[in-house]
């Protein structure tokens, strides 16, 4: 299983590193990283990815420490060039090695994340319409913590179950939010996809769309994500 609980950071962190100064990633840029990840790009075509397009973009500036790379976006044809050629290389070389065995989700640790997101969500009340839904999950994650500490099933298949039921969370809001705050939010998308269109593929801009506009709803009524990778470090 590839080790994704540390993607985001990682990838934040090579971003900052590269550009020189602290610039904290938008929303648009987690939705990238977002579509990176469903996508199944690996960690090191990512950040080999980011290298290419910062050295291509210093090489061809005169004054480089005046102008910087302000997003994620700008980097993603780069990462997708990048990951092709990781793949390429791997058939070329036959199977890829055993990935190292991961640590950090002890059974007691994940069980404690589940039940205190499954509070969070029964606390959350802005919406009358998702009140039955939000319930619903926050009792199967009570359920899914139980089975963590018996570890009847595994991280990744964890992980499946609490992505099912934030994509039902989500799906019941698209139901019930007011359909123009979908659409302002999806014009702002494209007003933020629409300077690196060219270089990225439809699929991809796709996902980043729907990454997006999930974000940014969650946000905005303040329901917690269920992913593991939101689990606090140890």
């Amino acid at each position: 299983m590839r080790n994704y609980f540390n993607y985001y950071t990682e990838i934040e962190e090579h971003f900052q590193r590269r550009r020189g100064t602290l610039l904290m990633l938008s929303t648009l840029d987690w939705a990238l990283i977002s579509a990176w990840q469903e996508a199944g790009y690996p960690l090191e075509g990512v950040l080999a990815g980011i290298d290419a397009a910062f050295d291509r973009y210093e090489a061809r500036q005169k004054r480089a420490a005046a102008r910087r790379i302000n997003g994620l976006a700008y980097c993603a044809q780069a990462v997708t060039q990048a990951v092709e050629a990781m793949h390429e290389a791997a058939v070329g070389a036959g199977a890829p090695g055993k990935p190292a065995r991961e640590t950090g989700f002890e059974p007691a640790r994940i069980a404690q994340y589940l039940r205190t997101v499954a509070a969070e969500l029964e606390a959350c009340t802005r919406l009358v319409a998702l009140q039955a839904p939000l319930q619903a999950a926050a009792a199967r994650m009570r359920e899914l913590a139980t089975e963590a500490e018996a570890e009847t099933a595994g991280v990744e298949a964890l992980e499946q179950h609490l992505l099912s039921l934030e994509d039902q969370i989500f799906a019941a809001m698209q139901a019930a939010v007011p359909a123009e705050e979908f659409a302002a939010l999806r014009s702002q998308a494209a007003r933020e996809l629409a300077p690196h269109r060219s270089k990225m593929q439809a699929v991809q801009i796709r996902q980043i769309e729907q990454q997006f506009l999930r974000r940014s709803m969650f946000q905005r009524y303040a329901i917690p994500r269920l992913s593991l990778f939101y689990m606090p470090p140890a």
